[in-house]
């Protein structure tokens, strides 16, 4: 505390998993402002569950006022960055002492949570009054999108298009060949090694070309692609050295971007050679919160907490009771890992985190 007893004033930049537990977890140590554009969290591993069942949004999609009850909210896009204020699209100037960034992946969604809520129930209607649906894209998303509509909807034909030799490249190939096998066992078809063209169904003749010159007919398309880093405006702030080529910030091992002792970095947007998981992003809110603490508080530099990278754990649901899961040292398919994640996907645990009921 300053002397006077004026709290140290926080901006944190992003309402992602990182950003929103970050200013949850400091807002009674500071003068907190989080900055995001849209007006919820939005637990989103839990989004394609959300698809087939909207009813669960209900719990994974949390209005920032639920758990920020100490904070000041503004639902705006941050375009500027100086070294005493941040601007907002509309003009506004927020001063701060720390600032944390926590823009994430890209992901262009609806302003407010009745409008996010209304877009799953859409999404929802489009899979039910589909036959047959393509999803283009092998990642973590397309195959437990496919997962969750094979399971739910067992009569549909769901055609699922990778444009890489094997799904889930970023695990190993044997969590992957367990995927594949568990998404063939429940009648999903996999083509790898295609892209598709998806202007080709643009005519309303509902048939997908791909690559290979092959026609796959369907009702509707699910595009699972990765999605853009949301760091392309930090190119005109005061940031701009600090991001790397692929347009991550660099850290060093407290969390703060390099060279600068007042602003940090959580979750996707960092360096850290790790994936990019939210249980990771968790992680570096908890030891960003606790360096905040140390240095509102008056305290040493040298005291800060260094955040530890972990070794890769990474878990991908098939369905409501399966999910492949790789540990360091195994891979391990079947209901363990499911019961783990995939019953609920994390989501009361997560609410618990932030304060609330599960």
């Amino acid at each position: 505390m300053e002397s006077g007893g004026e709290k140290k004033r926080m901006v944190v930049v992003g309402g992602g998993i990182a950003g929103s537990l970050l200013a949850k977890s400091i807002q009674f140590n500071a003068d907190v402002t989080l900055i995001d554009p849209k007006d919820y969290l939005e637990i989103t591993w839990a989004s394609l569950r959300n698809m087939v069942e909207p009813s669960f949004a209900e719990r994974s999609v949390i209005n920032h006022r639920d758990y920020l009850t100490n904070g000041r909210i503004v639902t705006s896009a941050v375009i500027d960055i100086t070294d005493t204020e941040v601007l907002t699209s509309e003009g506004r100037r927020i001063a701060y002492d720390y600032l944390v960034i926590a823009t994430g992946h890209r992901d262009p969604v609806p302003k407010t949570k009745t409008e996010r809520l209304n877009q799953y129930q859409a999404e929802n209607q489009k899979i039910q009054s589909a036959y047959s649906i393509v999803i283009v894209g092998g990642g973590p998303t397309g195959v437990e999108l496919a997962g969750e509509i094979a399971t739910d909807f067992p009569e549909k034909k769901v055609t699922l298009v990778h444009k890489g030799p094997r799904l889930l490249e970023f695990i190993g190939a044997k969590a992957a060949d367990k995927a594949l096998r568990w998404l063939r066992s429940r009648k999903v078809e996999v083509k790898l090694e295609q892209a598709v063209d998806l202007n080709s169904a643009s005519d309303g003749s509902q048939v997908y070309k791909t690559s290979t010159g092959e026609s796959i007919k369907a009702d509707c398309h699910f595009l699972c692609a990765g999605k853009p880093l949301a760091s392309a405006w930090l190119n005109e702030t005061i940031l701009k050295t600090n991001l790397d080529k692929s347009g991550r910030l660099m850290v060093d091992e407290y969390l703060r971007v390099k060279g600068r002792s007042n602003i940090f970095a959580i979750g996707d947007i960092t360096d850290i050679p790790e994936l990019k998981q939210g249980y990771i992003a968790h992680k570096h809110a908890m030891v960003v919160a606790r360096n905040l603490k140390l240095l509102l508080a008056g305290g040493k530099e040298s005291k800060m907490s260094k955040y530890e990278p972990g070794s890769a754990i990474a878990l991908v649901s098939l369905g409501r009771k399966d999910a492949v899961a790789q540990f360091p040292f195994t891979t391990i398919s079947g209901c363990v890992p499911g019961l783990v994640k995939s019953r609920d996907l994390f989501v009361g645990r997560t609410r618990k985190q932030m304060g609330l009921q599960p």
